[in-house]
């Protein structure tokens, strides 16, 4: 890919993805100061300006490198909103609440992007087709981190939800993988992947489980945005 068409790829990628992370990080601070612990708003995380939630390389680095590369989805976080569970009225249980807050927000954008893509025309200009391929690539941004953020891996929110879900005989020795979480991660989007190349296979898990429950949820997001309402 020449810096023309990467330039043209991320002026309608960029800001779906901004957004998402935005809104997926706060809704987590949001729901955590709700249900008693206020680190995260004390920090400023409460908010929707996406500079106090940028992480340099998943932010910015790796959904770069992925759109480089055409990469069939587009992959990446902010930084993570600290949350102390122990001030949590109800610990075990609001680790639940406060982990699913950011897949939640997510496909609720999902879904107002759609709403807002079914006003498209049939024939939009120029500045019309950039915005409803901002909205196209937002469902699709947004219904990939819900997914990937759902997978039961600490300390992604599909692991402390699992974690909160878990009587505590298991949630405890489950919970301490949270410590090589990113090592799993990597191990699981780059290593094997890499290595099942050499040998031959698809082990490229991570995608498999991605691009399967995304074929399978955007026939409905689809339907909203084909409808004519006006």
């Amino acid at each position: 890919m020449d810096i023309n068409e990467f330039i043209s790829k991320a002026t309608v990628w960029a800001l779906p993805f901004l957004v998402a992370v935005t809104f997926h990080e706060a809704a987590h601070a949001y729901v955590a100061r709700i249900l008693g612990d206020d680190t995260a708003s004390k920090l400023g995380r409460v908010t929707l300006n996406p500079l106090k939630h940028i992480d340099p390389f998943g932010t910015i680095l790796l959904p770069g490198m992925l759109l480089f590369i055409g990469s069939p989805y587009l992959l990446g976080w902010a930084k993570p909103v600290p949350v102390v569970f122990g001030r949590l009225r109800n610990p075990k249980r609001d680790m639940v609440f406060v982990a699913l807050a950011g897949p939640v927000s997510n496909i609720l954008i999902a879904l107002v992007a759609a709403f807002f893509l079914s006003f498209m025309g049939p024939e939009p200009g120029d500045m019309g087709r950039w915005v409803a391929q901002n909205l196209s690539n937002a469902i699709l941004v947004n219904l990939v981190l819900a997914v990937f953020n759902m997978l039961p891996i600490p300390p992604l929110d599909g692991g402390r939800v699992l974690t909160g879900l878990l009587p505590n005989s298991l949630a405890i020795p489950f919970s301490r993988l949270e410590k090589y979480g990113m090592i799993i991660l990597i191990g699981l989007i780059f290593v094997l992947p890499m290595i099942g190349r050499q040998i031959g296979m698809d082990l490229n898990l991570i995608s498999y489980v991605i691009i399967k429950s995304i074929h399978a949820m955007l026939p409905f997001f689809q339907a909203i945005a084909n409808l004519n309402i006006i």
